[in-house]
């Protein structure tokens, strides 16, 4: 339990149902389906598509999503995959003509179709009660309403305005100026395209007026993208991959996802006594970055398209983990890893629900880059994501840029289970960081006996391109000692990552828990 004389904050705990995601507005919109009789599915859409909403530097309908769903009355969990492809005319070696090394973060090229409304209207008939029109009634009323810009929003929306580029300065900012916290944030053109799918199902969005508004905007900045492209939009049902660690098993999304990532890290980690070192000190975060280092070499050749990922199976093996631990020394850093081509970065939604008939939901969603590319379609102000900057250009790669291609994709949902039960629907926001946040908060439950809000709360560590950043809850002498294993130390310019979680207990209680470095809750009822 924690101490009550110091900030922080309590466990939510109900019974009937709960939401835990960045965003109280979507919280409660999630919970206020649940409560009309909807399921955890119908609660998850509509909170989430609300968030594009209430954050739209970090999601948006025109961004991808994936989810991990445990249907009521079972401890099964399916995978779904609602990312977007590459479109049928681009090439990596396009680009490479062109003498580029990289796929410019804020160019169409970077813009691969967006998968999520699919994804949301297969998800709706497959596993909703309400129907799709219920659960975005939430996110029409706000879009047209208006939201107020929240703290952390503002703070984000201030550091990375300037990416914003034609038609999206108009859509995204007021009087030309990021909005300041307390302001009203509207979005009449996204409640209009929402209105028409909530009529008329996924084929408003991917054909029709608002396809050509997209497809227009990217062909006018250089785009190959076509309405066969957009037409052609369908997500998929895959099978998760999963490994246990100190008897829980750890459930994640498959390649294209980075999920595999976080099984491979946890199974390296699993050759070292964590739990007798000091969950805040320097021993531990030093061994995190370094199995970090290992896991992320692994994601960075493997990883890609389902149906171009290579050796997933050798990532899993636990000989693959023995021989990695192997490698690090418990008194030295090791060189980082060659840096990565492909871009990285940390702004993300997560939501999870849990409803009265224990339905789970672990649903992630969002446009990459803060604001995506940038590039808002002219009329309804749709942003577009960047994700096609997760492909690298180097031919014969996995992840090599090809038309019809999904790129590698860093958005991971988590669950876990345990003695056969569901015990965690859970996500960790931030970008490339997100399989070392899945093993940081299972390994402070897990290893140091934390709950679920302080695992959450507890300060990270992460190594981003050689340097490893700290937040300022670790103390100074921590990074003295950690410097003096030959790590680059900085202080984290930003917090690292988000996240979220609802632990569903053996007498039918939920525990929900909130990252504070996002301005969301936990709500149950």
């Amino acid at each position: 339990m924690r101490d009550f004389q110091l900030p922080g904050r309590s466990a939510v705990m109900a019974t009937n149902g709960m939401c835990a995601t960045s965003h109280p507005i979507a919280a409660e919109a999630a919970v206020d389906i649940l409560k009309r009789g909807g399921t955890a599915m119908d609660a998850a859409i509509a909170g989430a598509v609300l968030l594009g909403i209430c954050e739209p530097q970090s999601t948006g309908i025109g961004g991808d999503c994936f989810a991990l769903v445990s249907p009521a009355g079972t401890h099964d969990v399916l995978a779904f995959n609602g990312s977007g492809r590459a479109p049928a005319a681009a090439d990596a070696a396009t680009l490479r003509a062109r003498g580029q090394s990289r796929i410019p973060l804020n160019s169409a090229d970077a813009v691969t179709v967006p998968g999520a409304i699919d994804m949301f209207c297969t998800l709706s008939e497959r596993f909703g009660r309400l129907g799709l029109d219920a659960s975005l009634a939430p996110a029409i009323h706000y879009a047209d309403a208006g939201v107020p810009v929240s703290g952390r929003v503002a703070y984000d929306w201030a550091r990375i305005a300037d990416v914003l580029q034609g038609a999206a300065r108009r859509h995204y900012l007021i009087d030309a100026t990021p909005p300041p916290l307390g302001a009203i944030f509207r979005a009449p053109g996204q409640a209009e395209v929402l209105r028409r799918v909530a009529r008329d199902g996924r084929d408003a969005f991917y054909t029709g007026e608002i396809a050509d508004d997209m497809i227009a905007t990217l062909t006018g900045l250089g785009g190959v993208h076509t309405a066969e492209d957009f037409a052609a939009v369908k997500g998929m049902e895959t099978t998760p991959v999963s490994g246990s660690y100190k008897g829980t098993e750890l459930i994640e999304h498959p390649p294209n996802g980075q999920g595999a990532t976080a099984i491979l890290l946890l199974n390296i980690l699993s050759h070292f006594d964590l739990s007798g070192l000091d969950p805040y000190g320097a021993q531990r975060a030093h061994i995190a970055a370094e199995a970090s280092k290992l896991a992320y070499d692994a994601r960075n050749r493997f990883v890609a398209d389902p149906d171009h990922t290579t050796r997933l199976d050798h990532m899993l093996a636990p000989q693959t983990a023995t021989r990695l631990a192997a490698l690090i020394d418990p008194d030295r850093a090791m060189p980082a890893p060659a840096p990565l081509t492909e871009a990285v970065h940390k702004d993300t939604v997560y939501i999870t629900v849990v409803d009265k008939d224990r339905m789970a939901v672990s649903l992630i969603y969002s446009i990459f880059h803060g604001f995506g590319s940038g590039i808002a379609s002219e009329k309804f102000g749709i942003l577009m994501q960047n994700r096609g900057t997760g492909f690298t250009l180097q031919q014969g790669h996995p992840n090599e840029l090809k038309g019809g291609k999904r790129p590698m994709h860093t958005i991971i949902p988590g669950m876990t289970r345990r003695d056969g039960r569901i015990d965690m629907p859970f996500g960790v926001m931030g970008g490339q960081y997100q399989p070392a946040g899945h093993a940081h908060v299972l390994s402070n439950m897990l290893d140091f006996g934390m709950d679920p809000q302080t695992a959450l709360d507890a300060p990270r560590a992460f190594v981003d391109n050689g340097k490893l950043n700290v937040e300022r809850g670790y103390s100074d002498a921590v990074r003295r000692a950690l410097a003096e294993k030959g790590h680059d130390v900085a202080i984290a310019p930003n917090p690292i990552g988000g996240a979220q979680a609802i632990r569903i207990h053996g007498n039918g209680v939920l525990e929900g828990a909130s990252d504070p470095r996002k301005d969301g809750c936990a709500i149950g009822y």
